[in-house]
């Protein structure tokens, strides 16, 4: 069932044009026109107009007929990822292509520990001196505005005076005051402009000493309309300014080039200075699940569950692993370990046996939220839903720390969900916890699920898995097996052995102190529909013989005897036959204890029309009186 309704998933996931092709063949077949995925480009109608979807359908149609027989390959491989297939660990095992992408990430990561990247918050730390630097540029600009200012407040001053005396002034001596000033400016403009030429012809244009030329021409020129009481004067001093500042000689600017490179030689080092001779600090050391980054083979298996979740894309894998350590830090795990968080969740997701392969087992029993008590104490609030998400991230993180993370070890496990009695979609909250539980696994955990079997699964899940299936990736739904009430203990068979497999699932496995530990095997038998089934246990010695089977879902009739092998002897009757239902108990455990060869005979009677399942085992203890 679970296959059948994720081929068209995966078709989903494959690009639009490759569904399209794959779906094809079977219009041309069974000729009804409209297939299951064409109603997917319906959306795309309204953007075009008629005659060009027209002329698309047409040229789909022409190259189905074409690329029939590539149609079949595709089919094939969907076929084959729908099961999914744990690749190995081992390095020396992988493709060259995943050989490489693992060689470029352990790259990045080294670069990214040795500039402490991991634990350095996302901004880098560079910002904080050129932010310093600003602020004392700025200083500096505001210093030098306000030199310029108190140099101004007395040139306002006295171009303000002499207004005032020119007030009393006969308009002659007003004449001559003003051409005496304009003869002044004229002789400024045309005088000032050859100091700055020769400069630049003369110095090289180094820019620091650009700004001191313009400071200087700048006070020659508020020393001009500085002086306005005597024409004569401020042109001899402006004539000296000009000449002073143009034309130094040669000798000076060889002192004042020496002593500048005399305090460049003296001046203390600078902070990017100070920075080169400080020796770095050693690479940073990140550990993830108690295994380091960078160390033995062991973080190989790390980093391909990273790979592996990223189609093997390093860039992206590389930013998954940086996220996942942040995240570990802020959501502080280490410290989470050995946080107290109650146990009134322990019958809700719990640890138990291991499948066929050597997977540790993890049930999740939503029906446990039934109960309205422990439904509020985990979902009433955001403050309880937070706690719950923590509780369950714990648990999870010390599951995983008892995993094998060496490249032929277990570092997976299998996911069973039961989903009897579930509060279903309805409950906002725990739909919000699920969810936000789901995201954050899915981001900080990549690779831990070998596989994910629903059990119990009701009628309305099918739709609800509808919907979340396109925010999953094909690999994931790949892991996804699904069962409904009739078919969940022996769907879970398939991938875990019965003595492995919790009574309340249709196994044999019970806790306490019980003659049969998971280490007994039992054997497994298919009653069919209206017929009886025997099993004989051959006894050949003096002994006490001890089994226990059961029948999953009963509804059956069940006897055991002793027949002796000697040809006088008596049957001895052990169980009387009965009918047993699944209300009655859900394991038959017995015992015989005998002092002569034979065997014990059970009886099972199945009279429905239905199959059955039967499960068993045995053993002989010594002969006690």
């Amino acid at each position: 069932m679970a296959e059948e309704t994720q081929k068209p998933e995966a078709a989903a996931a494959a690009a639009p044009a490759d569904e399209v092709v794959v779906e094809k063949p079977e219009v041309t077949e069974k000729e009804p026109p409209p297939p299951a995925p064409e109603p997917e480009p319906e959306p795309e109608a309204p953007e075009k107009p008629a005659a060009a979807v027209v002329e698309e359908k047409e040229a789909e149609v022409e190259a189905v007929e074409v690329k029939k027989p590539k149609v079949v390959k595709k089919e094939t491989k969907i076929t084959q990822s729908v099961s999914f297939k744990e690749e190995t660990n081992i390095v020396g095992e992988l493709p060259e292509s995943q050989k490489k992408a693992l060689e470029e990430l352990k790259q990045l990561i080294q670069e990214a520990l040795n500039k402490h990247e991991f634990t350095a918050p996302p901004p880098s730390p560079t910002p904080p001196p050129k932010q310093e630097e600003k602020p004392v540029a700025e200083e500096k600009k505001e210093e030098e505005k306000k030199e310029e200012k108190e140099e101004e407040k007395p040139a306002a001053e006295t171009s303000e005076e002499p207004k005032v005396e020119t007030e009393g002034k006969s308009e002659a001596s007003e004449k001559v005051e003003t051409e005496e000033k304009s003869e002044a400016s004229e002789k400024v403009e045309t005088e000032t402009p050859a100091p700055v030429e020769v400069k630049e012809e003369e110095k090289t244009p180094p820019p620091a000493e650009a700004p001191t030329e313009t400071v200087v021409v700048t006070e020659v020129v508020e020393k001009v309309t500085a002086v306005d009481d005597d024409g004569a004067k401020t042109v001899e001093a402006i004539e000296e300014s000009v000449v002073a500042v143009s034309a130094p000689p040669p000798a000076e600017k060889q002192e004042e080039e020496a002593s500048a490179s005399k305090e460049a030689e003296t001046a203390p080092p600078s902070e990017e200075q100070k920075e080169a001779e400080v020796p770095p600090p050693p690479p940073e050391e990140v550990s993830i699940w108690g295994v380091p980054l960078l160390a033995d083979e062991r973080s190989d298996v790390i980093l391909l569950k990273f790979l592996r979740a990223r189609d093997f894309k390093v860039k992206d894998a590389f930013t998954m692993i940086k996220n996942t350590a942040r995240w570990r830090k802020e959501f502080g795990i280490e410290g989470l370990l050995d946080e107290e968080l109650g146990h009134e969740l322990e019958k809700v997701v719990f640890m138990h046996g291991f499948d066929k392969e050597g997977h540790p087992v993890c049930y999740n029993v939503y029906g446990e939220f039934q109960n309205k008590e422990l439904y509020q104490n985990a979902f009433a609030d955001e403050e309880k839903r937070s706690k719950f998400l923590r509780w369950r991230i714990q648990f999870l993180e010390k599951s995983i720390r008892k995993l094998d993370f060496s490249p032929s070890g277990i570092c997976t496990i299998v996911q069973v969900n039961d989903l009897k009695n579930s509060p279903g979609p309805g409950k906002k909250e725990l739909r919000q916890a699920t969810n936000q539980a789901l995201n954050l696994l899915q981001d900080n955990y990549p690779e831990f699920v070998a596989k994910q079997v629903f059990i119990n699964v009701p009628w309305w899940y099918r739709a609800f898995n509808m919907m979340i299936s396109p925010f999953l990736t094909q690999r994931t739904k790949s892991k996804f097996v699904f069962a409904g009430p009739a078919k969940s203990a022996e769907t879970l068979f398939r991938y875990i052995a019965p003595e492995q497999v919790p009574v309340q699932y249709g196994g044999l496995s019970r806790e306490g102190e019980q003659e049969f530990t998971v280490a007994d095997a039992v054997t497994e038998v298919t009653i069919k529909p209206s017929t009886k089934h025997t099993v004989e246990f051959p006894i050949n010695e003096k002994c006490n013989l001890v089994w226990e089977l059961r029948v999953v879902g009963w509804d059956v009739n069940y006897g055991a005897e002793f027949v002796p092998s000697a040809e006088d002897g008596y049957t001895v009757i052990v169980s009387k036959t009965r009918k047993v239902t699944t209300a009655d108990e859900a394991v038959i455990s017995d015992s015989f204890k005998t002092g002569e060869p034979g065997k014990v005979v059970l009886t099972v009677d199945n009279q429905t029309s239905k199959k059955k399942k039967l499960l068993y085992r045995s053993k002989t203890k010594p002969y006690s009186d």
